[in-house]
Parts: C-alpha cells; structure tokens; sequence
C-alpha cells in the first residue's frame, strides 16, 4: 500500500526545533512519507541526517511583514504543487499558505499551536500587526479540523475564544540515557563549581536571564551558563562586561541538541523565569523545564500555572515567590547550598519515566489515525 505523504512547514531553519523533529520522527516510524520544510538563515546549523526529506528555503526577507508574506506565498505555490496527503502546520505563521492550499486542493490539515501566537511579545504594543495576525486567525481557525498545542491552558484559551476542543500533545523528549559522557571540562567549564544553566532557542526580554545575571552577584561558587540565542543576550554581554562578574556568566552558542543535553546534565539546577508579562508567557510551559527534568537536574522555575503545575506535581525544584536579583539568588543559594531535598532526584527520576515523548507519541499517532 501506497505512504501517505505529509508536509509538514515551519518557518524556522529546522535545525533546533525539537518538537517538529519528534513529530516527523514518530510519524515516519508509523510509515508515513514525510517532507519537512523550513527556511534557511546565514548561522544556520547543518542538519542531522534524518530518514524523512528536509526542505529549506533561503529567503530575499527574513524578518517583518515583506517575511512573512514572502514565505507564505512562496509555501502557498510550492503546497499547491508538491503531491501530498495530508499538510501540517506549526503555528500561525504558517497557517494561510497551508489553509488556502489545502482548501484548493481538498486535503486534511492538522494544525499546531505552539503557542498562544497572538499574545507573543513580538506583537505587544504593535496594535496594527496584531490585528492582522488577529483577523488572520479568526477568519481560519473555526474552520479547522485537526488543532494541537503543548498545554493545557492554552488549548483552554483557544476553546474559550473559538469553541474548539483541541487536543494536547505536550513538547517532552524522548527518554535520555548518558549523563555522564562528558565532563564540564568539555564545555570548557570549571570542575570545582556549581553549574546553573538557563537554556533555549528564546532566550529574550522577559524570560529571566536579566534577573538571573544580576543574581549571580549575590551566589558565589557557581556559575551561570547560558545556553542558546535570544534577543537579550547583546545586552546581557554588554552588562556582565561592564560589572564585577564576568567570571561567574559562561555564554554557550546554540548546540545540536544531543550536545545541548550532555550541557544539561552535568548542571546542577536548571531555571525556567518567564515573566506574566504578556498571555504567552503566563500560558507557556517551555521546553527546557522537561529537559532539565530528563536530564535529572532540580528546577528553579516562576510562578506560572503550567510551571507551577508540574513542579509542585512531581515535587521536583522550587517556584520563585521573589523575582528580584536579591530573591532569586536566594532560592538559588537555598537549592545548591541549603539542605537538600533528599527526594528531588528520585522525583526527578518518576516525572522523566511519564513526562517522555515514548509515551507522548502515541496521542499524535492517534490523532493521524482519523485524519481524513
């Protein structure tokens, strides 16, 4: 019998986008034909080999509205054409080219929230660029038949504004076993210290580093590693080169993701600090609070419902109630130098064993399974 073939399009460079990984990666065990596509940027990491086909498209604009309609008119011709059975869409962005083309064509879409799009930073005081993001969403989304997101509270949202019922696939990662391969030397990190690490694809305004920097002039014995890209971190060089601790901040360019994780393990605390600064952020659960859990690190995390939810569930780190440098520090000199909760890592331990994408799987499959 003929695979199905699914397209599945992401405006990212594909490389460090470990959910749409995990979905190709499930669905072509289950015998699907996948082609992913994305974009790509000058500092693009290559990518891994993988058993499915990759697809990514330089741009002539890679930011702004000239982008976005770029790459959605250019995905709209290429869905239009390309033979497939099924196309999935990973957030809005995404989603005009997919649903035009799919309707053309009278194929099934599967669409993915990542997140609660509309309420991104990105689009706070725009007003003109949220309306259109808002217009675009509301004209397509109650005509969608397939919806996915990664939490509870945003699929809460979304059927509250749309009467949807969305189905939650949650962003974990698959069971990892070598915390041990490598030494903090390897990163070129001291042995004799304390490893704090704050990691992600996102490291912006709002997300905790600022505060998370300033603390370290409060901790002492330790170091914070920052792990990955982000708008903030210009300046949060610039401000550790002008005070008294450069030596205890250790930025660390984006890794493949195999390498991120052997960062993570041989850390001792993980902190996940968004800010309620906008309904993104309050609704996110991001991913790397179930990385530091796979790789058996406690977490220091904000006062989030999704966050919140997780960490006082599996009891497995502390949720900041002071989110002053002064208070941060605190909870973080408590978590590495206090007592330490004698339960943590046989916690940690639990919530990897259910909080993995060998279980979380099985709902997309599923899902795929009566698409139609």
């Amino acid at each position: 019998m003929r695979q199905k073939r699914i397209i599945i399009s992401a405006t990212n460079d594909l490389a460090t986008d470990q959910r749409v990984k995990r979905h190709c990666s499930a669905l072509h065990d289950e015998g699907y034909d996948i082609l992913l596509t994305g974009r790509i940027l000058g500092g693009s990491l290559p990518l891994d080999d993988m058993p499915w086909k990759t697809r990514r498209v330089r741009h002539w604009f890679n930011k702004g509205v000239l982008f976005y309609a770029e790459y959605n008119i250019r995905l709209f011709t290429f869905l239009l054409f390309t033979p497939c059975d099924i196309m999935h869409a990973n957030d809005l962005d995404t989603l005009p080219a997919n649903f035009l083309s799919s309707r053309i064509r009278g194929k099934p879409l599967v669409y993915d929230t990542h997140e609660y799009f509309t309420e991104v930073p990105e689009l706070t005081g725009r007003p003109a660029v949220k309306k259109i993001w808002e217009t675009i969403e509301k004209l397509i989304f109650p005509k969608l038949r397939h919806i996915i997101t990664v939490n509870r509270s945003i699929a809460l949202a979304y059927k509250e504004k749309y009467g949807k019922d969305i189905r939650i696939i949650r962003n974990v990662p698959e069971k990892w076993i070598g915390k041990a391969a490598v030494s903090p030397a390897f990163f070129g990190l001291p042995e004799n210290k304390k490893l704090i690490i704050l990691q992600g694809a996102g490291i912006n305004r709002d997300r905790g580093a600022e505060e998370a920097v300033e603390a370290m002039r409060y901790i002492d014995n330790a170091i914070l590693v920052i792990a990955g890209k982000g708008d903030v971190i210009p300046e949060l060089q610039t401000k550790i080169r002008e005070t008294s601790i450069q030596k205890k901040v250790v930025f660390i360019p984006p890794l493949p993701y195999k390498e991120l994780m052997q960062l993570t393990g041989i850390c001792d605390l993980g902190l996940s600090l968004d800010k309620d600064s906008n309904l993104n952020y309050r609704y996110s659960l991001p991913n790397k609070l179930f990385d530091y859990i796979m790789a058996g690190i406690p977490v220091l995390v904000s006062d989030l419902p999704e966050l919140r939810h997780i960490v006082e569930k599996y009891e497995i780190g502390l949720i900041a109630q002071d989110y002053s440098p002064k208070g941060i520090a605190g909870s973080i000199n408590s978590i590495l130098f206090g007592t330490p909760e004698k339960n943590w890592k046989k916690n940690l331990q639990i919530a990897a064993d259910t909080l993995n994408w060998e279980k979380e799987r099985h709902k997309l499959i599923s899902l795929y399974r009566q698409v139609r």
